[in-house]
């Protein structure tokens, strides 16, 4: 049994990407499976800061989206929403250009919050970034 919740999560996930920053910035999701979520995120100017590089702000919306999709598939979503608490990202090396793709796995999944770590990888898959991301599971009103 999937630990999912959703019995199509790459269908659903496609779908609430358009209309959203996700779209704007071409963040997909590529792969879901039991150990977690991978995507992947052009680098072009709407990645980059002023000097060129990969904007920090951006590769922690990949790994909050990452983490907060995850969370979503965990949940029922009838009965809760999920929403971003806290995120920290450590950035180790800079990209220009290229493709970022990214992996979130849980660290803990409680009732009420989960706890995901983030690894983002440049096209030659060597870390980039890595991210924490607490997700607070909330009763939908």
């Amino acid at each position: 049994m999937s630990r999912w919740k959703h019995p199509d999560p790459m269908s659903m996930l496609a779908e609430a990407n358009k209309n959203t920053a996700m779209e704007t910035l071409g963040i997909e999701i590529t792969c879901i499976d039991e150990d977690g979520l991978w995507g992947e995120m052009p680098v072009d100017n709407r990645h980059r800061q002023p000097a060129g590089l990969l904007h920090g702000g951006v590769t922690c919306v990949l790994a909050e989206t990452l983490g907060s999709y995850g969370s979503w598939l965990l949940v029922d979503s009838e009965r809760y929403q999920v929403v971003g608490q806290q995120i920290s990202c450590n950035h180790l090396r800079p990209v220009r250009e290229g493709r970022v793709k990214a992996f979130a796995r849980t660290v803990h999944v409680g009732r009420r919050s989960h706890l995901w770590d983030i690894s983002v990888y440049n096209g030659t898959e060597k870390l980039v970034a890595t991210s924490r991301l607490t997700v607070a599971v909330v009763d939908r009103r």
